[in-house]
């Protein structure tokens, strides 16, 4: 290894470059402001189950982002025995793998600033919803998951009691667990 490469190996951590974590926890401390972001996404309507959703532009640290020059596109469908065509996951997937990453990219960068390696973190999410509740055919029956599943194994130094805690501060699963509130509106076109 060159002295470049063993530098750059001590500021780096779990793949996270903490140096400039560091750095962005300081900016942040000095000018609350800029921690704001404000997340967006469009959706389309295709047919049936089918519709795909765009995540492009983002707002944070004081500014719009303007590096993305491709949005994102994510399908979302149906299983054909819910009705739907199979052209991509469906709208719980996609939250169980919201929750499943944004709990291993906690996970990650807080054990990067804590100094705890990590060599490898796999894990398994399952919901389960009864379909009772959103087919309004019992009004006792929640809509959506009733329960989710986690579990995790991790390859690490640190305790699993420590690194549950850590994965616990995910903005995904704060959202999962605590009511957020949702303004909606609807408009004819």
């Amino acid at each position: 290894m060159t002295k470049d490469s063993i530098a750059q190996l001590q500021k780096t951590r779990n793949g996270v470059a903490v140096d400039k974590l560091y750095e962005t926890i300081e900016v942040v401390k000095e000018d609350p402001s800029i921690a704001e972001f404000r997340f967006r996404a469009k959706n389309k309507w295709v047919d049936g189950a089918l519709n795909r959703t765009e995540i492009k532009a983002f707002y944070g640290a004081g500014k719009e982002d303007t590096l993305r020059t491709q949005p994102f596109i994510l399908t979302n469908d149906e299983a054909p025995v819910l009705l739907g065509t199979d052209k991509g996951p469906n709208p719980v997937e996609y939250l169980l793998s919201a929750l499943a990453g944004c709990m291993t990219t906690t996970m990650v960068y807080h054990a990067a600033a804590r100094g705890i390696d990590i060599e490898e973190i796999e894990s398994e999410f399952e919901g389960e919803l009864d379909l009772r509740g959103f087919l309004k055919l019992d009004p006792t029956i929640r809509q959506g998951f009733r329960h989710v599943t986690a579990k995790f194994k991790i390859k690490s130094s640190a305790s699993p009691e420590l690194l549950k805690e850590i994965a616990q501060g995910s903005p995904v699963y704060d959202m999962v667990c605590n009511p957020v509130p949702v303004t909606m509106t609807v408009e004819s076109k």
